[in-house]
């Protein structure tokens, strides 16, 4: 090996470019972020539409459905979803990976706007968006004091509000429970009729007499000045003498007709915390912005405006999300420190050299820190994702400097050689090998990396950052190690007193002798009963079958991140005030819970958007999971307990989460059914419901349909209309007006604009009977009563209508409670079979159920892609096509342990247990090199083949055990970990430790008799003449090529 001789012979050399990486690391790291997630960019585009006011059924059918009918018409489209409710339209464009978002965005803009002039008089102009999964909001600060609501809204929007929108990194802020001014012009219903006004009339009048309109240039010779009309209202007492009419020759005033109020606008959502009212706003970053760096700043401004605010306006920072980011990446790194610690005490206790374990250990922080140049070089942050990578990395990456470390100190006893000889030599007998083992195992994760798939997406820089760690540890073990090892190792003593002071560091002594003894009575009993060796090993592989079924499959584990909310929806129809007075009685039992410290409410708010007063949703923040007894999910449970006292709620108790749903809803079980008919799509739900719910783990069962909400509806008959010369669009115009109130005009005061909204007084605009009195206007300036053409009935209309590839569907939702998904979604398929679905109606699974069905694909080719690439490692190093299967052969042995693992200690199957037996693969196969490679070695030398597999396997059943304990050992601390966000890499820690201490022995055993099996099979001369075969052909087209270029063929030696 140069680079090692060199190293060998230039310590300094070796030194500074170790050095090098360390410094570059360090200087990376300062500038990595802190985030939950990596940066992931959905290919999802949003179509964002609303109509103040209008019914589900009215949006769908004038707004949805014809965004829907569009933008179908696009390239590219693996999924079209909409949701509808009062007065808001969203619908959900699902591209294939492969399509530019950017190009899909602009696609979508351009068909939505060839629509823009069909949709509805009063329709907002569409907001189209990519999907954000950072557009959950980070913090929510929270304004409160001994002043009215409006007063409070005031200083919110003006000196809190204004400010933070200007912090870096900041998105957008979103207010709750706010009470924004705005003056309102009231009107008497029967003082309209006595005048013979229609409200058309006085919002015409509004419009025309309240407004500034720019007149052009005025020019003097070479002096121009401009024309500008000031024809705005300055003062709210003005409002009430604007003359609207002119009745009979007499003006009629706003204040003949009704009155100017200067008040707020109509409620609609509702903030509290701890059980005192305030104003909130929900603050959500920049998208590809850092989390936490985000949340430091804007604490830091708000640090500055406390000082400028009124003593008694106190200002609270709740729903943080940057705390538990920090409080699972401090976990991470105090697991990576005493992981790399216990694997480095593993180098000692074999060798009982404390300069060996020091060289050794120093391959940890080296690698480690060496890693952060390539997070920085490729955009990452420090995030679940890289540290699970960092993590996994602890016990490998000190690997490549334990297998080095120890042949020197073996030449060193064995051979009796110096330590720079002994450097020199044991790193070249071991080198390729090492090479082999380490680029076998970056050939696991790699594939990971690249992964097709969101799942992929989030998973490449996990696989980038385990391969990087392993190279960088591969590099310090052929310089640094080496190089160390020879300047600071010194030769052993020789003699039995020395051998005393050893101990376990010889193998003539202490426990290792005892090991290596019976280590030989199996090795040599394994060879002379190969047969029955691969009968244990096929009947192993075997029970894979047996034991899977009893393995629980989940997408991701729940952690305890010490908070949770309850999303709540109270009756259909009810108001504010009714949803405000059941929602304090649902704090009040909340409150009761062992733990809860913080509950902060929100009524009608939705994601980014007002929504109705039904919704509401309560943030409960616990005390630290170190400070209680009870887990989370313990105390969820109480929660839903608690929350049966109130049948008519629909409730869901669930995780926080640190990604944006885009449309899915945030719980774990999600059950689509579609089809044409609403009706008998809610049956079938309601069916499926009924099954369920007789299966325990099922909680908080529910459907998207949202209750039907009581209407009032009104029936224009169209005939008298038009004989009246009525215009349909004219007389929902002015229902619009007079009961929902219409934005005509602003008020300026300052710098500041309000809006200026006209309906009727409240006592007029609650009645149906009132209503339908009112005037409208009529063709000839005639006005005609309401009620000559119209009739009022009372109905109930879906709250919420789902729609999926323009079909209706309705989802059977439900969270789990000690219930694997996997469990779950095959008792739901097994619901709909027995219900019998109509034909054209179907069902499937969306959010976690639909990604854990794609991550499994996408796992099962990398690891085809992985084995295809590990054997051409291993062809490539042994220059042989046998040898490389005789070393995977080892590779089924740790499935069905690894699954055996996790069914004796209860956890699932997921993405990071997933990666765990990634990792056993990987390290098995590692050791079964070594084992193979040295017994080449050793016969090359002219050794028998028997003689050869014991002495091979001796000499390398240290390294393998040093290896597999340091792996082991540097899992320990993550296996145990009960931080925030330790539940998923416990998952992935219990994997390894189980497969990894239960597979060992049998690997030992079975390599060295597949190598002899294999041995004997290829000695046989039809299989020799195959395996010459491709050499052959190789020999021919080489020949042909030579003989082309110089007409006679090249000499083989």
């Amino acid at each position: 090996m140069r680079l090692s001789d060199l190293c060998i012979r230039r310590p300094v050399f070796a030194t500074m470019l170790i050095v090098s990486l360390v410094v570059l690391g360090l200087t990376s790291y300062r500038d990595l972020g802190l985030d939950a997630f990596p940066r992931v960019e959905f290919p999802t585009i949003t179509v964002t539409t609303t109509l103040e006011g209008a019914t589900p059924e009215e949006v769908e059918s004038q707004i949805t459905k014809p965004i829907e009918e569009v933008v179908n018409t696009i390239s590219g489209i693996d999924e079209l979803r909409s949701t509808t409710k009062e007065g808001i339209s969203q619908v959900f464009v699902t591209f294939v990976l492969e399509k530019p978002i950017e190009v899909a965005a602009n696609e979508v803009r351009d068909k939505v706007a060839t629509i823009l002039d069909k949709f509805p008089p009063g329709t907002n102009p569409p907001v189209i968006e990519k999907l954000d999964p950072d557009a959950t909001p980070i913090l929510a600060i929270v304004i409160s004091g001994l002043r009215s609501a409006r007063e409070i809204t005031e200083i919110a929007d003006k000196r809190i509000k204004r400010q933070i929108e200007t912090v870096n990194g900041v998105g957008s802020l979103t207010f709750v429970g706010d009470r924004k001014r705005e003056i309102q012009i009231e009107l008497d219903a029967d003082k309209l009729a006595a005048f013979g006004l229609a409200v058309e009339q006085v919002k015409q009048a509004l419009q025309q007499q309240n407004a500034e309109i720019p007149g052009g240039r005025i020019t003097k010779g070479q002096r121009e000045e401009g024309l500008r009309t000031l024809g705005r209202i300055e003062q709210v007492e003005d409002f009430t003498r604007l003359i609207v009419a002119d009745v009979k020759g007499a003006p009629v005033r706003v204040a003949d007709i009704g009155r100017a109020v200067d008040g707020i606008e109509e409620p609609r959502t509702l903030s509290r915390l701890n059980g005192e009212n305030a104003v909130s706003l929900l603050v959500r970053k920049q998208s590809g912005t850092n989390t936490v760096q985000v949340v430091d700043r804007v604490r830091q401004r708000l640090l500055e405006i406390r000082r400028t605010l009124p003593p008694d306006v106190r200002v609270v920072e709740v729903r943080d999300l940057s705390r538990f980011i920090r409080r699972s990446m401090k976990e991470v790194q105090e697991h990576l420190i005493l992981g790399g610690i216990l694997a480095s005490l593993v180098v000692f206790l074999f060798i009982r050299n404390l300069r060996a374990a020091f060289i050794a250990a120093l391959a940890i922080p080296t690698s480690i820190i060496g890693t952060f140049t390539l997070l920085k070089y490729m955009g990452f942050t420090l995030n679940n994702q890289t540290m699970l990578g960092l993590s996994l990395s602890v016990g490998i990456v000190i690997d490549d400097a334990i297998v080095v470390l120890e042949n020197i100190f073996r030449y060193m006893e064995e051979e009796g050689v110096g330590p720079m000889e002994a450097a020199q030599q044991a790193t070249r007998e071991i080198g390729l090998a090492v090479m082999a083992t380490t680029l076998s195992l970056v050939v696991i994760f790699l594939p990971v990396a690249f992964m097709s798939g969101i799942v992929g997406r989030f998973f490449n820089s996990f696989g980038l950052t385990a391969s990087f760690a392993i190279l960088v540890s591969l590099l310090v073990s052929f310089t640094l190690t080496p190089s160390l090892s020879s300047r600071l190792l010194t030769p052993p003593a020789h003699g039995g007193e020395a051998r005393g002071r050893a101990g376990a560091a010889s193998k003539q002594t202490g426990f290792y002798a005892r090991l290596d003894k019976t280590y030989d009575w199996l090795l040599r009993w394994a060879l002379g009963h190969r047969k029955s060796v691969v009968a244990l090993t096929v009947l192993v592989v075997a029970s894979t079958i047996a034991i899977f079924p009893y393995v629980k499959k989940e997408f991701v584990v729940d952690d305890d991140m010490s908070e949770f909310e309850v999303v709540l929806e109270t009756p259909a129809g009810s108001s504010l005030e009714r949803s405000d007075e059941i929602l304090r009685r649902v704090e009040a039992e909340l409150k009761q819970l062992p733990g809860v410290g913080t509950l902060f409410t929100t009524i009608g708010v939705q994601g980014q958007n007002v929504t109705n007063v039904t919704d509401a949703s309560i943030y409960v923040g616990l005390s630290h999971l170190s400070k209680r007894k009870e887990s989370q999910q313990q105390i969820m449970q109480r929660a839903r307990g608690a929350l049966a006292r109130f049948p008519d709620l629909r409730v869901s108790v669930q995780q926080i989460s640190l990604i944006s749903g885009g449309g899915f809803k945030q719980t774990p079980f999600n059950l689509v059914i579609r089809g044409p008919e609403l009706d008998r799509l809610e049956r079938y739900a309601q069916e499926v419901m009924v099954r369920l719910r007789k299966s325990p783990g099922f909680v908080d069962l529910d459907t998207s349909l949202a209750a039907r909400r009581p209407e009032v509806r009104v029936h224009i008959d169209r005939q008298k209309a038009a004989d009246l010369g009525i215009r349909v669009a004219a007389i929902a115009g002015s229902l619009r007006t007079m009961v929902g109130g219409e934005k005509v005009s602003t008020f300026r005061e300052g710098d500041e604009q309000y809006n200026v909204r006209v309906r009727l007084l409240q006592d007029f605009r609650d009645s149906p009977q009132v209503i339908s009195q009112v005037m409208v206007s009529a063709s000839g300036g005639r006005l005609v009563q309401l009620n000559n053409v119209t009739e009022f009935s009372t109905g109930k209309a879906p709250g919420q209508i789902d729609r999926i590839n323009r079909e209706r569907q309705i989802t059977v939702v439900a969270n789990l409670f000690n219930k694997p998904l996997g469990e779950a979604m095959t008792q739901g398929d097994t619901a709909v079979r027995e219900i019998g679905l109509l034909p054209g109606y179907s069902s499937t699974y969306i959010g976690r159920g639909k990604f854990m069905g794609e991550a499994a694909r996408n796992f099962l080719m990398a690891l085809i892609l992985s084995l295809i690439f590990i054997y051409m490692v291993l062809a490539a190093q042994f220059e042989s096509f046998i040898h490389p299967v005789t070393i995977m052969l080892s590779l089924p042995l740790t499935l069905p342990f690894g699954l055996l693992t996790l069914a004796a200690t209860g956890q699932s199957l997921n993405l990071n247990s997933i990666i765990g037996i990634f990792m056993l693969m990987g390290v098995v196969k590692k050791n079964s090199i070594l084992q193979v490679d040295y017994t080449n070695t050793l016969r090359e030398r002219g050794m028998e083949r028997f003689q050869a597999l014991i002495e091979a396997n001796h000499a390398r059943l240290r390294p393998i055990l040093m290896t597999t304990l340091s792996i082991v050992f540097g899992m320990v601390p993550i296996a145990f970990g009960r931080g925030d966000g330790a539940a998923g890499r416990a998952s992935m820690a219990t994997v390894v430790i189980g497969g990894q201490m239960l597979s060992l022995l049998l690997t030992l055993l079975a390599t060295p008799v597949f190598y002899s099996l294999f041995d004997d099979l290829g000695r046989r001369g039809w299989v020799r003449g195959l395996l010459r075969a491709p050499a052959a052909v190789w020999d021919r087209f080489a020949w042909g090529w030579s003989r082309a270029a110089n007409g006679r063929r090249p000499e083989v030696s």
